[in-house]
């Protein structure tokens, strides 16, 4: 608790920042968990364990650490990529999905994808291997544990060769063998926007509305929430999964996860990037490339796993991608969710346009954060033209936005792209969330229009993939992220959006769970049960968690 969050001046928000991408400590390491054999499921399937363990006791001691053969050093190519413009309209070519069989094990289309042959302990399909072809890894999910961006890779769209030259390198003294240095080629698309199609049709401009400034005071303070206990519930995605998600839906790699109530009795999970057949274990990039798809779930009882019941499909046992990207670096490479609500019998969901993918682990660039909707619960969404925020310049504040409806307004929590920035506040009336012109935004304790980079940081410290929900029965705010200063998912609370937030509990630390992100509430969550997914880079699938929430300190 404390008072009003000071205003950070320009060159201490740049300082913030620079000392949350410079100096992003590792947790303190923490003992790894004890050996346990790989989670198996119903099916008899090997899943992942994104815990720390100690090695197999039965299997010989790993050899000593040698240096690689060879290291690859990539060296960018420019190449000139034309980019037809505007964009081709979406293809929302769907299917009604076939009901799942009533044999759990059985393969709903073995026309599409072989039935797996059984599994042994001798033979452990899930062995870490090397990225897919075309996969960068550059998704932030290395270093200090601060796990990997939103899908964060372009899949194929570094157009990297197999070829280069190089110096090798001669032994070493006392017999060391010293790597070889190669210099990869690796293309750097320079887009250059050329006549296309017709693109979708335009779409009517919102009337220009600005609202009054008015007062926003801070509510009192809450005591910060005491964590007691917090368990790996169970794998949501990929192989092994109760989900069975690679042969059911074609989702053998995925993250992020995050869920909205679309109707009473029925969530709403969106995972990011998506690979399908022919995805390994190493992060993001390969085959059957989707930048989101979207499930259905009924499951009350989440106590032994997240079921889901479906996804929307463009083909049969094939998840589509629900909002359409370009998949050029440079241009556009991805288009990741972010956000999801409800009003009504209208869908909205919150995503960022994603430029490009830096090689500083945790950063990316962003076009804009906008707003899409769906008037068919989910099956298809279209992008409102208008409801965006761009990033002139990288400074937009309100790039990687989590919304939440709550009384008479939706409330924008935003963040800028990377994992360095501040929390912002903003908020619309719910009949007015595709105009842009109507939001308010929270500066020294007032609602004011058209000041977006204004917005006061609504608590000191850094914060990434921001999820929100509102707990009515204790009528306080909940707010989970990743802090990658503490290498660490953290929860905070508040009686009110904007604040006094608390100070921070942990979830999840990464040094238990290596590389993992996230931390996206399950709206079905109580005070006391809070259950949240998180993602992990290695694995490149979704986890849900649950954590016990005690009396606040």
């Amino acid at each position: 608790m404390g008072a009003l969050p000071r205003k950070l001046e320009s060159p201490a928000l740049f300082g913030v920042l620079l000392a949350g991408a410079l100096s992003v400590p590792a947790p303190a390491q923490a003992a790894p968990h004890p050996w346990a054999p790989p989670p198996v499921n119903l099916c008899g399937e090997t899943g992942f364990d994104p815990l720390a363990r100690r090695p197999d006791p039965s299997l010989p001691p790993p050899p000593p650490i040698v240096l690689p053969p060879q290291i690859d050093i990539p060296v960018p190519i420019p190449e000139i990529t034309p980019v037809p413009v505007p964009d081709p309209p979406q293809d929302k070519t769907r299917i009604v999905p076939e009901p799942l069989p009533e044999d759990p094990c059985r393969n709903p289309c073995p026309d599409i994808r072989d039935t797996p042959k059984p599994e042994t302990a001798a033979s452990d399909p899930e062995t870490p291997e090397a990225p897919a072809p075309g996969g960068t890894g550059s998704s932030s999910g290395s270093g200090s544990g601060s796990g990997s961006g939103s899908s964060d890779t372009g899949s194929s769209d570094t157009g990297s060769s197999d070829s280069g030259s190089g110096s090798g390198s001669g032994s070493g003294s006392a017999g060391i063998q010293l790597p070889r240095i190669e210099f990869r080629p690796e293309i750097e698309p320079i887009p250059i926007p050329v006549p296309g199609g017709p693109g979708e049709e335009p779409q009517p401009a919102p009337p220009l509305v600005v609202h009054p400034i008015e007062p926003g005071p801070v509510a009192e303070g809450v005591g910060t929430p005491r964590v007691n206990e917090v368990e790996l519930v169970g794998q949501v995605t990929g192989h092994g999964s109760d989900n069975r998600t690679d042969m059911r839906w074609q989702v053998d790699g995925t993250d992020l996860g995050l869920m909205w109530e679309t109707k009473p009795g029925e969530v709403a999970v969106v995972f990011g990037d998506t690979f399908g057949e022919g995805w390994v274990t190493g992060g993001a990039g390969g085959p059957d490339w989707r930048s989101n798809v979207l499930a259905y779930s009924t499951d009350r009882d989440l106590s032994d796993g997240l079921t889901l019941d479906t996804m929307v499909q463009d083909s049969r046992c094939h998840a589509a991608e629900i909002l359409s990207s370009r998949k050029i670096k440079n241009w556009e490479t991805t288009v990741i969710p972010t956000s999801g609500f409800a009003i009504g019998k209208r869908q909205y969901l919150s995503y960022m346009s994603v430029n490009r993918w830096s090689r500083v682990p945790g950063m990316w660039w962003t076009n804009y954060g906008g707003i899409a909707y769906s008037d068919d619960n989910g099956s298809t969404w279209t992008k409102d033209q208008y409801a965006r925020w761009d990033n002139l310049f990288g400074m937009g504040r309100f790039q990687v936005a989590a919304m939440v409806p709550q009384g008479d307004y939706v409330y924008m929590f935003g963040t800028p792209n990377g994992r360095v920035g501040v929390v912002g506040l903003a908020r619309v009336p719910k009949n007015q969330v595709l105009n842009k012109t109507a939001y308010q935004y929270w500066v020294n304790g007032s609602w004011a229009p058209v000041a977006e980079n204004h917005a006061t940081p609504l608590f000191l410290g850094i914060a990434s993939e921001v999820s929100v929900r509102y707990d009515k029965a204790a009528g306080k705010w909940q707010m989970v992220y990743l802090d990658s200063a503490q290498g660490a998912v953290v929860l905070r609370e508040a009686a009110a959006p904007q604040g006094i937030w608390t100070d921070t509990a942990t979830l999840v630390n990464t040094s238990d769970y290596p590389k993992s992100y996230g931390g996206f509430i399950h709206p079905w969550s109580t005070g006391r049960d809070l259950y949240f997914t998180i993602s992990a880079w290695d694995t490149y699938n979704v986890y849900l968690m649950r954590a016990d929430i005690g009396t606040p300190k």
